[in-house]
C-alpha cells in the first residue's frame, strides 16, 4: 500500500497544525504510523491522498448513518447554497429542523440550536445550573461530553486514547463542581448525591457509552437513576451527541424507555456538517436567553447549509421506518462474523454492540465500565488496526472509540470485512 502522499502530507501539517490535525485522535498516536488523509467518500468506501479505497467503519465518527455523500443530503446542501451560506438571522429552516427533532423524540418540548457537540452539553450543564440553582454535577469515569473545562475530568474518547483524562489548562476551581461516579454502578452515584445533598444541579451520561469503546448499560441503572433525579429533583441529562438518531429514531431514550429531562445531540442532525443542539423540557428550556436569563449565543448556530443537511438526514429517517431493521440486520451480521471468527482462534475477546455502533476489546474479560475497559491490550488493537487497514479495512484508530456501520454497507462489505477480521486477527495473534 501506498502512503506517499498522505506522509508528505502529515509531514507538512506537523509544521501549522499542533501534532499534525485537527482533532487528537486523527494522529494515529495509540494504533502508531502516521495518519492517512483522506480525499473523498462515497457510500460505504473512502479514498485517501494516493487512491488507496478502504471501507469506512468511522463515518465521520457517527453521522454518516446513509454513508458517504448520499444523493439527497448533496441535493439540500446545494439547493441551500444557492441562497446563501450564513445570515446570522433567523430561517425557516431552523423551525422545521426543530419541529422535526420534537417530533421524532418525544422527551423534547423545545431545542435550541449550536454548533458542536461540546456546546450543546456545556450549554445543557448550565442550563440545569441555571434553572436548580444548584452548582454541582454528576458525570461518570470515561465518558467524553466534549472539551469544555469541567467536563476533562476522567474523560473518554481522545483524552482516555492519549493518556490525558485531566487535562493541563483545567483549573482545580473549575474542576470542584465535578462529581465522578461509575458507569452502571448506581450506589457510586447516591453516595455522590447524598453527600452532596440539595447541591447536584444535573446528572449527565452517555445512556450507551461510545467513547470508551461502546460499553452497554444496565436498564436498572439507567431506571435508578431516573427515579434518583426525581427524588432529589436533579436535572437528568443523556448526552446522545452519538447515539441520538444512530441507535433509534428516537435515539437510546426509545432503545430503554427512559425520558430524560434534557437531551444533547450532533452528528446525525448535521447530516454531516458541523452542528449540535440541546433540547428538553420546555420549562428548563425557556430560562435560555432570550426567554431567560441563562444565557447562551453563537454567531453560526442553525447554519442554513447545516440546517439544510440536518433536515434531509431527520426527514429520510422519518419517512423509511425500515431503516433501522436494516441497520440492525446489517450490525448483527458483523458482529456474528467476528464472534465466530474468534471461536475458529480460539479467543474470547470482547464484542459490545447496541444498534450500528459496535466494539471488539482485546480483553477477555467483561467491560461494563471504565475500569474493565482500561484491561483492553492496546498494543495489539494498534497491530489489529494496521493488519485491517492493510486489507482496505478502514477501523477507529484507537481502541476506546466506537465502530460504526451505515445504510451503505452491503452484505458483500460486510462479508469482506469478516475475511479481513479473520485474517487480521489470525495475524496478530496466530491460531
Amino acid at each position: 500500500m501506498n502512503n506517499t502522499k498522505s506522509k508528505s502530507l502529515f509531514a507538512e501539517a506537523k509544521k501549522y497544525i499542533p501534532g499534525g490535525v485537527n482533532s487528537p485522535v486523527r494522529a494515529f498516536r495509540s494504533v502508531g504510523g502516521d495518519p492517512i488523509f483522506i480525499e473523498s467518500g462515497k457510500g460505504a468506501r473512502i479514498t485517501d491522498a494516493d487512491g488507496n479505497e478502504y471501507i469506512d467503519f468511522i463515518g465521520s465518527w457517527g453521522p454518516h448513518l446513509f454513508g458517504h455523500n448520499p444523493p439527497f443530503i448533496k441535493h439540500a446542501v446545494k439547493k441551500a447554497m444557492k441562497h446563501g451560506t450564513s445570515f446570522g438571522a433567523p430561517t425557516e429552516l431552523e423551525v422545521k429542523t426543530a419541529k422535526l427533532i420534537t417530533e421524532l423524540v418525544p422527551s423534547i418540548e423545545m431545542v435550541r440550536m449550536v454548533n458542536s457537540g461540546t456546546e450543546a452539553t456545556m450549554s445543557a450543564v448550565r442550563a440545569a445550573r441555571g434553572f436548580t440553582g444548584k452548582d454541582k454535577f454528576i458525570k461518570f469515569e470515561g465518558c467524553y461530553h466534549g472539551h469544555a473545562d469541567y467536563f476533562l475530568i476522567k474523560a473518554g474518547s481522545g483524552a482516555l486514547t492519549l493518556g490525558i483524562p485531566t487535562s493541563p489548562g483545567v483549573t482545580a476551581a473549575n474542576a470542584a463542581d465535578t462529581l465522578l461516579a461509575d458507569y452502571n454502578n448506581l450506589d457510586s452515584v447516591k453516595k455522590l448525591v447524598h453527600a452532596n445533598k440539595d447541591n447536584v444541579a444535573a446528572i449527565i451520561i452517555e445512556p450507551v457509552v461510545g467513547n470508551m469503546g461502546v460499553i452497554i448499560p444496565d436498564q436498572e441503572f439507567l431506571t435508578g437513576l431516573r427515579e434518583l433525579c426525581y427524588e432529589e429533583k436533579i436535572i437528568f441529562i443523556f448526552d446522545e451527541v452519538m447515539t441520538g438518531f444512530r441507535v433509534a429514531a428516537g435515539g437510546a431514550q426509545e432503545l430503554f424507555k427512559i425520558k430524560p429531562d434534557l437531551t444533547t445531540f450532533g452528528k446525525i442532525i448535521g447530516g454531516g456538517l458541523p452542528v449540535g443542539a440541546f433540547g428538553g423540557k420546555r420549562e428548563i428550556m425557556e430560562t435560555i436567553a432570550p426567554s431567560g436569563p441563562v444565557y447562551q449565543a453563537g454567531t453560526l448556530s442553525g447554519n442554513p447549509l447545516a440546517m439544510a443537511a440536518g433536515y434531509a438526514a431527520l426527514n429520510y429517517i422519518k419517512e423509511n421506518p425500515g431503516l433501522y431493521k436494516n441497520l440492525e440486520r446489517t450490525s448483527a451480521r458483523l458482529e456474528k462474523g467476528i464472534r465466530k471468527n474468534l471461536k475458529k482462534l480460539g479467543r474470547k475477546y470482547v464484542i459490545n454492540r447496541v444498534g450500528s455502533m459496535m466494539s471488539l476489546f482485546f480483553t477477555e474479560a467483561e467491560v461494563t465500565d471504565y475500569k474493565s475497559a482500561l484491561k483492553s491490550d492496546t498494543q495489539l488493537f494498534g497491530k489489529y488496526f494496521h493488519e485491517m487497514l492493510k486489507r482496505g479495512v478502514y477501523l477507529p484508530p484507537a481502541q476506546y472509540e466506537a465502530l460504526f456501520i451505515s445504510a451503505a454497507h452491503t452484505k458483500k462489505d460486510i462479508d469482506y470485512t469478516i475475511e479481513a477480521n479473520f485474517e487480521a486477527l489470525e495475524a496478530v495473534i496466530g491460531k
